[in-house]
C-alpha cells in the first residue's frame, strides 16, 4: 500500500541505533512514491543515519541522488538536503564546507516560514562557528524558538539550553553555564524522557564541579548511579564524574575504583577511542 500523505518517517528516529533506523527508512521508502516531496526527505534521512554510522562516502552519494532530483524552488526537502549535505561535511571534519549549506538552509526555511527547520539550521550553524559566535547564534535560536507558534520548533529548547550550556562553559563562564544547563533540566523535566532528564541533570552537576562546589557536584553524581543502578545500566560518565569528584575532595583512594569502572565502559566506545585516548589514557592511569 502506498502512502496518500507524507508519511510521519522522522518518529522512527532512533539516533542511538542508526543503523537499525537505517533499515526502517529504507523499508518505507519501498512504499513511497518516487515523485513524492517525501520520498525526497527520507532519502535525506538515510544519508543522516548513513553519517551517524560513519559511513560518510555511502551518506555523500545518498544525497547526491536528491540533489539531483530537486528544483531551483525553495521547499522542505532542499531544506533537509542542505541541512544532512551540511551536517556529513561538519563530521568528516570540515565546518568550513557545512557552514555555508547551512545558512542557505535557513534562509530557505525563513522563506517559507519551516520554524522548526530555521532553529535546526541556526542550531547547526551555532555548531560549527567559533566559541563567542556559537552563543549568539544559540541565543538567536532560542529567541526565535521561544516565540515560534509551532510546537515542533519549540521543542528544540531542552536542546538549544543545554548547547548553550556548554558553549558558555567552555568560554570559562561557569556561572552562566549553570544557569543555562538548570533552564535545560526544568525543560526536560517537563517534557524530555527519563534519559533526557539523566543527562540534564548530569550538565548540572558537571557545571557545579567546575565552580568548585565538589559536594553539591558529587551528591548529584551519586543520585544518578543509584537511578542508572535501578534500571540495570552503567554510564561511564557519571563514574568518571564521581571520580573527579572525589579526586577534587582529596579522596582519590574512594575515586580509584570509580575511574576503573569509568574506563571499563567509555573504552569501549570507539569515537572515544579515536577522538579522545587521552582522556582514556587518564582514566586508567587514575584506576590505578
Amino acid at each position: 500500500m502506498l502512502y496518500q500523505s507524507r508519511p510521519d518517517f522522522d518518529s522512527f528516529w532512533d539516533y542511538a541505533h542508526p543503523d537499525r533506523t537505517e533499515m526502517r527508512f529504507r523499508e518505507i521508502l519501498l512504499q513511497i512514491p518516487e515523485n513524492e516531496p517525501a520520498f525526497l526527505e527520507l532519502l535525506t534521512q538515510i544519508a543522516r543515519a548513513q553519517g551517524l554510522q560513519h559511513k560518510y562516502d555511502h551518506a555523500h552519494q545518498t544525497l547526491n541522488q536528491v540533489e539531483r532530483r530537486l528544483d531551483e524552488a525553495p521547499s522542505r526537502p532542499r531544506i533537509r538536503y542542505l541541512l544532512e549535505r551540511g551536517r556529513v561535511f561538519n563530521s568528516c571534519g570540515f565546518p568550513e564546507q557545512a557552514r555555508p549549506l547551512f545558512e542557505q538552509a535557513l534562509a530557505t526555511a525563513r522563506q517559507i516560514a519551516e520554524d522548526f527547520y530555521s532553529v535546526d539550521a541556526l542550531h547547526m550553524l551555532a555548531i560549527v562557528a567559533p566559541t563567542g559566535q556559537s552563543l549568539a547564534l544559540n541565543s538567536q535560536a532560542i529567541r526565535f524558538a521561544e516565540r515560534s507558534k509551532n510546537e515542533k520548533a519549540r521543542n528544540w529548547l531542552g536542546s538549544l539550553y543545554n548547547n548553550s550550556g556548554w558553549s558558555y562553559h567552555e568560554a570559562g563562564d561557569y556561572t552562566s553555564a549553570l544557569e543555562m544547563f538548570r533552564k535545560a533540566e526544568t525543560w526536560q523535566r517537563s517534557k524530555g524522557s527519563a534519559s533526557e532528564v539523566r543527562v540534564a541533570v548530569w550538565c548540572v552537576a558537571r557545571a557545579l564541579r567546575s565552580l568548585n562546589r565538589f559536594d553539591e557536584a558529587l551528591s548529584s553524581q551519586m543520585e544518578l548511579l543509584k537511578e542508572f543502578d535501578a534500571v540495570g545500566k552503567k554510564d561511564g560518565y557519571v563514574y568518571e564524574e564521581i571520580g573527579e569528584c572525589l579526586l577534587a575532595l582529596d579522596r582519590s583512594d574512594e575515586a580509584c575504583p570509580y575511574f576503573s569502572e569509568a574506563y571499563d565502559v567509555l573504552s569501549q566506545d570507539g569515537s572515544l577511542v579515536m577522538n579522545d585516548p587521552q582522556r582514556l589514557a587518564r582514566l586508567k592511569a587514575l584506576a590505578g
